[in-house]
């Protein structure tokens, strides 16, 4: 998902926000995990009246790694990259609260595009944004840093492709 914030009224400074789509809500999560452990006791308990001692330990070491990995998927989703855009600075934060991994006035900034991915280059440093964003979202993501870029420094956009 990408949000473009406008900071500045005469929209000179720009902050993209990128997170990962989710496909269901913290509640629903909870209720996936209900529902899968339920089935999980039931079939242990069908295979302990069968005559299975084991089947109720190996339900619970089940249980506790389906949690483990739906967890693991919900926290996948936390992640969050901000690239701000100015007359002055394009910076990309990689984690709210963080220090920024890539800094450079826009007139030194190139996009380059190709292969799925999308780089902010400037003087041999080079960051890769949007990696956990779907195809089109990238592209999307491509087309509005493309037009931001221009935007900050008032030239024809340069976007390379690799």
């Amino acid at each position: 998902m990408i949000q473009m914030l406008r900071s500045v009224s005469d929209g000179s400074h720009a902050q993209l926000v990128l997170h990962p789509p989710r496909a269901l809500t913290a509640r629903q999560f909870v209720l996936l995990f209900a529902a899968l452990a339920g089935l999980m006791v039931f079939t242990a308990g069908l295979g302990w009246l069968s005559g299975n001692v084991f089947a109720p330990v190996f339900a619970l070491v089940h249980c506790l790694l389906v949690g483990w990995a739906l967890r693991a998927a919900w926290r996948s989703g936390d992640r969050r990259e901000e690239i701000r855009v100015g007359p002055d600075c394009v910076e990309m934060i990689p984690a709210a609260g963080s220090s920024p991994v890539f800094r450079a006035h826009p007139y030194w900034v190139r996009l380059v595009t190709g292969e799925g991915r999308v780089l902010l280059v400037s003087s041999g440093k080079r960051v890769e944004v949007g990696s956990f964003l779907a195809p089109a979202e990238r592209q999307e993501l491509a087309a509005a840093l493309e037009g931001l870029l221009a935007a900050s420094n008032g030239c024809k956009p340069t976007t390379s492709r690799v």
